[in-house]
């Protein structure tokens, strides 16, 4: 009893301690992004609502730096597995990057899973792109030839899928540590790393979600990631995103696999990925590139064995960071000019 008291108490410590080194480094990632925003008078924000569905509201906040010219745009398109997270998720300081490299910045909602399936959230994706194309050069002076996809994790996922779903095809794509297979063993088999944490019931994950659709999961509340953690330890998100069973009924998940539908007409794409990555496998990266190696694909593929998930967040002050930015920022502007 006197063992099993010990490690009960030096487990307890090791979870204090490293919940205290987590929040202690979002809070040194916080106070980096605070010291990167210049005066905000250097762009204008504005929000629209892009779509009404069933009289839900889903918005993007479009971002401009002065001067009346015809500008290029990102559509940039938040993290956070199809489950969490909001357009206000977007870095300040790779905010102000691509407005000073000539872009207005659209950064999307879009509705979220599990309360809206995987269908209707690339639906959203299609119908942004629509609207910065059509409504964008009235409202917020934009070339509609000239859009490009940028993306982070889920919204990686997501810009890959603009690769094959879009049309016309955006000018270029870059995908922060996305994925382009979603019914792999990665994602529909128990996660090792994701069980490391305390197990987290059926019940407790869906305390963390509702019933009505939402886009935005921005502001009080149980965090939705509850429910992400316990898909991961559960190896269930491609059954809870889509509503589809991807042991019975895998073929219906092809249309919604971006490596199995890159084709030579997939727009020049850049992708970025860390080795340490223990929620995305770099393994994810790898294999799109290999698929553009096979169709002739123009791409470029950013590596470093130290960056794990989220590691242009969690690293923004190191230099390698700040170097595949400025790579980015040449890639996008190569490709939309």
């Amino acid at each position: 009893m006197k063992t099993r008291a010990n490690w009960i108490i030096a487990k307890t410590f090791h979870i204090i301690v490293a919940t205290a080194v987590v929040l202690l480094g979002n809070l040194t990632v916080q106070a980096q992004e605070v010291a990167a925003t210049t005066d905000a008078s250097a762009y204008t924000s504005a929000t629209h609502v892009y779509k009404i569905v069933a009289g839900h509201e889903i918005r993007a906040d479009v971002y401009r730096s002065p001067g009346e010219e015809i500008r290029p745009a990102v559509i940039w398109i938040h993290g956070g597995a199809l489950i969490a997270g909001s357009r206000g998720g977007i870095s300040s300081w790779q905010l102000q990057k691509y407005l000073g490299a000539g872009f207005v910045v659209v950064s999307i909602d879009y509705r979220l899973a599990p309360e809206t399936k995987l269908p209707a959230i690339v639906e959203d994706l299609e119908d942004a792109y629509a609207w910065v194309r059509t409504e964008g050069p009235g409202l917020f002076k934009i070339d509609p030839a000239r859009v490009a996809v940028v993306g982070h994790s889920a919204g990686g996922y997501l810009t890959l899928m603009a690769g094959f779903r879009l049309e016309p095809r955006p000018r270029a794509l870059v995908s922060f540590y996305g994925y382009g297979d979603i019914t792999g063993r990665w994602y529909s088999q128990p996660d090792s790393f994701y069980n490391q944490r305390p197990p987290i019931s059926k019940s407790q994950a869906y305390e963390a979600v509702g019933n009505s659709v939402i886009s935005n999961s921005a502001g009080p509340g149980r965090s939705r990631f509850q429910f992400y953690f316990y898909c991961r330890q559960q190896g269930l998100w491609p059954r809870e995103v889509s509503g589809h069973d991807p042991e019975k009924e895998r073929s219906w998940f092809f249309e919604y696999e971006p490596l199995r539908n890159v084709t030579s007409a997939y727009p020049p794409t850049m992708l970025l990925h860390g080795e340490e990555d223990n929620d995305v496998p770099f393994q994810q990266s790898v294999l799109m590139a290999e698929a553009f190696e096979l169709q002739n694909v123009d791409y470029e593929f950013i590596r470093r064995p130290e960056w794990g998930h989220q590691f242009d967040r969690k690293r923004m002050g190191e230099s390698t960071v700040h170097e595949a930015f400025s790579r980015v920022l040449a890639f996008l502007q190569k490709n939309v000019e």
